[in-house]
C-alpha cells in the first residue's frame, strides 16, 4: 500500500522518494527558520533588556555623581559664606545621592563586583555626612587650619573616591554594553545566516522538485501516449476474442444441444426395448410357474437361474444406467437452454432476495435442524434468476453436506469492496480436500463420498453464471471443518450483447 500512495507522487518508487524528499527539505527549512527566528527574537528581547538595564545602572551613577558634586559644591559655600542656604542644598543632594545609591544597589544585584562598589559609594556618603557635619561646627583655628589645608579635606577625598568609583562602575557598565552590543551584531549575522541558508534550501528543493515534477509529466504523458496506443491494440484484441468466445460458446450450445438430442433417440431406443426385455422376462417367468404348476417338464438349473436372476438383474443395471444417462441428458438441455436465455440486469435486494430463498428451503432446514443466518447485504444491479440460481445451488450445497457428527450452521454474509459486491456462504459440513477445490467445479465432477443425489452439474453451472454475469466464485474449505464460497458480483452489471 504504501508503495502505490509513493508512486502515485512519481513516475516510480525512486522518482517519489526524490520528491517527498525534497519537500521534506523544504519543509524542515522552513520550520528551522521559524525555530531560528523564535531564538533570536528571544536573543535581542534578552540584549534590549540588558542594554535598558546598562543605561539604567549608568542613568543611576549618573545621578549618584552629580548628587555628590551638588552637594561637596554646597559644603564649600556654606564653610565659604556661613550662609544656611547652602545647608539645606547640601541635605537635599545627600537625599539624592542616596536614594540613587540604593537604586542602583538593586539594578547590580547579580554582579558582586558592582554591588561591592555600591556598597563603598554608601560607606563613602556616611562617612561625609558625618565628616560634613563635624566641618560645620568648626570655629576660631580649626576651621581657619581645615580652609587653610582644604584640599587635603576628607569630604574632598571622599568625594574623590565616589566619584572613582562611580567612574569604574561606568566604565564597566560600558565594557558590558559593548559585550552585549557585540553579542547583538552576531545574533544578527546569525539570524542573517540563518535566513540566506532556509532561502537557499527552499531555492533548492523548489528547483529539484520542479525538476522532477516536470519529468514526472512528460514521463506520464509518454506512458499515457504508449497505454493509450496499448488500450487501442488491447481493445482490438479483447474484440477479436470476445468474438471469437461469442462464436465457440454458441457453436458449443448447437453442439450441446444436438448431441444431447442425437443421444436421446438411441436412448428412447434403449429404453423401450429394455421394457419389452422386461415384458419378455415376465412372460417366461410366468410360463415358468405354469410348469411347475402342472408338473411339466421345466428348463435345467442354469437356464432357470439365467431367467429368474441373471436376467433381471441385467435390466435393472440397465434401466438404472439408462435412467442417469436421461438426467445427464436432461441437464445438458437444461445448461443449453440457460445458456441461450438474455439476462436482463434490474436492481435486486439480495438480503430479500436470499431471505426469500431460505423461507423456500424451510421445511429441509427444520428437517435437518440446520441453523441458517442470514446477514445484511448489498444491493446490486444483475440477473435477478441467474443470481437466485447461483445462491440458491450454494445454499442447497451447504444443506446437502452437512457433517454427520454436529448440527448444521450456515451464514450468508456479505459487503463491498472496490465497486464490488462479495457475497460468502459459509458452512461448517464436511468440507472439501484441498485436490478438489477447483475440480468441484469442472462438469460432472464431484468430490468426497458419494452418498448424496447429484450429477455433479450444480458448481458448474453457478460458476459458468458468474462469469457471464461479470463475477466469479471461489471456494476456502478444509476437510472436516466446513466450506466457504465467495461469489464476487460488479454492484451495478450492464447486459450490453451477451446472449450467449
Amino acid at each position: 500500500m504504501e508503495s502505490t500512495k509513493m508512486a502515485a507522487l512519481g513516475r516510480d518508487e525512486r522518482s517519489s522518494r526524490l520528491i517527498i524528499g525534497m519537500l521534506s527539505l523544504g519543509f524542515a527549512a522552513l520550520l528551522g527558520a521559524t525555530g531560528t527566528t523564535f531564538w533570536i527574537q528571544r536573543q535581542n528581547e534578552a540584549s534590549a533588556e540588558l542594554v535598558a538595564h546598562t543605561l539604567a545602572v549608568e542613568a543611576s551613577l549618573g545621578g549618584v555623581a552629580s548628587a555628590a558634586e551638588r552637594m561637596e559644591t554646597a559644603r564649600r559655600g556654606l564653610l565659604l559664606t556661613g550662609d544656611r542656604q547652602f545647608s539645606d542644598r547640601v541635605e537635599a543632594s545627600q537625599e539624592i545621592a542616596r536614594a540613587r545609591a540604593t537604586d542602583l544597589s538593586g539594578l547590580v544585584a547579580d554582579n558582586p563586583e558592582q554591588g561591592e562598589r555600591v556598597a563603598r559609594l554608601l560607606s563613602l556618603l556616611d562617612a561625609y555626612v558625618r565628616h560634613y557635619r563635624i566641618t560645620t561646627g568648626l570655629t576660631g583655628p580649626a576651621r581657619s587650619a581645615m580652609l587653610t589645608d582644604f584640599t587635603n579635606d576628607d569630604g574632598v577625598k571622599q568625594v574623590r573616591e565616589m566619584r572613582a568609583i562611580v567612574q569604574t562602575m561606568i566604565d564597566e557598565e560600558l565594557s558590558l554594553l559593548r559585550e552585549r552590543e557585540a553579542q547583538q551584531v552576531n545574533t544578527q549575522r546569525l539570524f542573517t545566516a540563518a535566513l540566506i541558508i532556509t532561502a537557499l534550501l527552499i531555492v533548492l528543493a523548489a528547483g529539484i522538485t520542479l525538476w522532477l515534477v516536470r519529468k514526472n509529466l512528460k514521463e506520464l504523458r509518454i506512458s499515457r501516449s504508449e497505454l493509450r496506443l496499448l488500450n487501442e491494440d488491447l481493445e482490438e484484441l479483447v474484440d477479436a476474442r470476445t468474438a471469437a468466445l461469442k462464436r465457440a460458446n454458441a457453436e458449443i450450445q448447437r453442439f450441446a444441444y444436438i448431441v444431447s438430442h442425437d443421444l436421446r433417440s438411441p436412448l428412447v431406443n434403449v429404453m423401450g426395448f429394455t421394457a419389452e426385455l422386461e415384458t419378455a422376462r415376465q412372460s417366461i417367468a410366468g410360463y415358468l410357474r405354469t410348469c411347475d404348476e402342472r408338473g411339466w417338464q421345466s428348463p435345467d438349473a442354469a437356464t432357470r437361474l439365467a431367467i429368474e436372476e441373471d436376467l433381471p438383474e441385467a435390466i435393472g443395471f440397465i434401466r438404472t444406467s439408462t435412467q442417469k444417462m436421461d438426467r445427464l441428458i436432461n441437464a445438458i438441455l437444461n445448461l443449453s437452454r440457460q445458456g441461450r436465455r438474455t439476462l436482463a440486469p434490474e436492481p435486486l435486494d439480495l438480503t430479500r432476495l436470499v431471505t426469500g430463498i431460505a423461507e423456500s428451503l424451510q421445511h429441509r432446514i427444520q428437517e435437518t435442524g440446520t441453523t441458517l443466518t442470514v446477514e445484511t447485504l448489498p444491493a446490486i444491479v444483475n440477473d435477478r434468476v441467474a443470481v437466485e440460481q447461483i445462491l440458491s445451488n450454494l445454499i442447497e450445497n451447504a444443506l446437502k453436506y452437512r457433517h454427520p457428527d454436529r448440527p448444521g450452521v450456515i451464514a450468508v454474509r456479505g459487503r463491498t469492496e472496490h465497486g464490488r459486491a462479495i457475497v460468502e456462504v459459509a458452512d461448517n459440513g464436511r468440507g472439501i480436500d484441498p485436490r478438489d477445490h477447483e475440480r468441484i467445479f469442472d462438469l460432472f465432477r464431484r468430490s468426497g463420498t458419494q452418498d448424496q443425489p447429484g450429477e455433479g452439474i450444480g458448481l458448474a453451472h453457478s460458476r459458468a453464471l458468474a462469469y457471464r454475469l461479470g463475477g466469479s466464485i471461489e471456494v476456502s474449505s478444509t476437510l472436516g471443518e466446513g466450506s466457504t464460497f465467495r461469489l464476487s458480483l460488479p454492484t451495478e452489471w450492464h447486459n450490453g450483447d451477451d446472449n450467449a
